[in-house]
């Protein structure tokens, strides 16, 4: 039904994504023959596609339920990190991603995962917080779906294929780049070169569905925001959160707004495979 997916990025709103792979997949018989994620949606691709987007969103909502602060004072005074939120997304991505899913991974449909390079005249203890603050000014003043200040700063978009890749900790790695905010996720290194967020190119990232759309085929991007009016791109189909996904980004003291965020997506998929409806 569509030859390409993609899936933004939002941190723990991501879980809406594996919700509504769960619901839609089986039903609209989803087999795109090309997939492409940025940051936390990267990760809620591989998920998906392995078929462990329930187990996933689990793990993590026990993690969040363990009592570790988001910003640990105590931690950092011990010299180590003050956000634990990466650490712990390490620890899930290793447990999930073996060596049997990795291998599925890389002999299923093409996988892209999306990571930033800096602009090459700026040094990265620059390039980070200009593009960082450009990214969340333009989302707060306008809001767009495909926002476009990282790239008129000179960030650019790397996409990595997880085909190529030698294993379960090259991906992981790769996940952690595509997803690469400081100070709450360290700086990555993909190809031996540093590599930030993708969303600090686009955070919605569709650059790799136009040869398959240009051909006749269509595609598929997944939301985790709510927008006032998303593009009108042939033989593409937007589908966002019908409601507000209740859980911070990178917060791991909620354990039910994870929860929450895969149960709304499987409620939205079911609704897009029963009545192609994009939003409520």
């Amino acid at each position: 039904m569509f030859e390409a997916v993609a899936f933004a990025g939002g941190g723990n709103r991501c879980y809406w994504h594996t919700g509504f792979w769960d619901a839609a997949a089986a039903g609209l018989g989803l087999r795109p023959r090309r997939v492409v994620g940025v940051s936390a949606g990267a990760w809620a691709a591989c998920c998906a596609l392995l078929g462990e987007g329930r187990r996933a969103a689990e793990l993590v909502a026990d993690g969040c339920g363990q009592g570790a602060p988001n910003v640990a004072w105590g931690a950092w005074r011990r010299g180590e990190p003050l956000f634990p939120v990466a650490g712990m997304y390490r620890i899930l991505m290793e447990t999930i991603l073996d060596e049997a899913a990795f291998a599925r991974l890389a002999t299923g449909p093409e996988i892209l995962v999306a990571v930033a390079r800096k602009p090459r005249l700026l040094p990265l203890s620059l390039a980070i917080p200009i593009g960082i603050a450009a990214y969340q000014l333009e989302k707060k003043l306008h809001g767009p779906v495909h926002p476009r200040g990282g790239r008129a700063l000179g960030f650019r978009a790397d996409m990595v294929r997880v085909g190529e890749l030698a294993g379960p900790a090259e991906l992981v790695d790769a996940l952690m780049a595509s997803a690469s905010v400081p100070p709450f996720m360290p700086v990555g290194r993909v190809g031996g070169l540093a590599a930030l967020d993708g969303g600090l190119v686009d955070n919605v990232p569709v650059e790799p569905l136009g040869e398959i759309e240009a051909a006749g085929g269509r595609t598929l991007v997944l939301l985790t925001r709510r927008y006032r009016a998303v593009p009108a791109i042939r033989g593409r189909t937007y589908v966002q959160p019908s409601r507000p996904i209740p859980v911070g980004q990178f917060d791991i003291t909620n354990p039910a707004g994870v929860r929450a965020a895969y149960e709304l997506g499987h409620e939205d998929g079911e609704r897009f495979a029963r009545t192609g409806a994009t939003q409520a």
